[in-house]
């Protein structure tokens, strides 16, 4: 389970910032900005992050089990060119996500939690990223 969920951890991590580089990162931009200040509030990422746990859980069961994480992780992997060195570090990510600590990560602790890479990137530390904190994050 801990290699499903530090995958899991890697998808979620990838898949929330990533949009800045992408083709479509405007529109998602929008998408996720649902009160239109040209912020991302973490509330507006947590509200996105309820929308794609109800995607990936493909068997309504309010958990995600491997085989959902292993699609969910090959779908995002043939859209975008993630390099392997994005999933290093991330058990610390997913042991976070896995509140109770039961090995599964549920819709509300999915939900709930903001990847370290994203807290880090507010730097004035409003609780939302603007779109100069967006860019900053596709920095090396």
């Amino acid at each position: 389970m801990t290699k499903i969920v530090t995958a899991l951890a890697g998808l979620l991590l990838c898949g929330c910032s990533a949009f800045a580089a992408d083709q479509g990162g405007r529109e998602a931009f929008r998408r996720i900005d649902t009160n239109g200040d040209r912020k991302l509030e973490f509330s507006e990422i947590q509200a996105a992050r309820a929308r794609m746990f109800d995607r990936l859980d493909a068997n309504h069961n309010g958990v995600l089990d491997p085989d959902e994480v292993r699609a969910a992780v090959t779908q995002v992997k043939a859209k975008r060119d993630i390099q392997a060195a994005r999933f290093a570090g991330l058990q610390a990510e997913a042991s976070r996500m896995d509140r109770n600590g039961d090995g599964k990560i549920s819709r509300d602790e999915f939900t709930a939690a903001i990847p370290d890479r994203l807290l880090q990137a507010d730097t004035d530390g409003d609780g939302a990223l603007s779109i100069s904190e967006l860019r900053a994050l596709k920095r090396p």
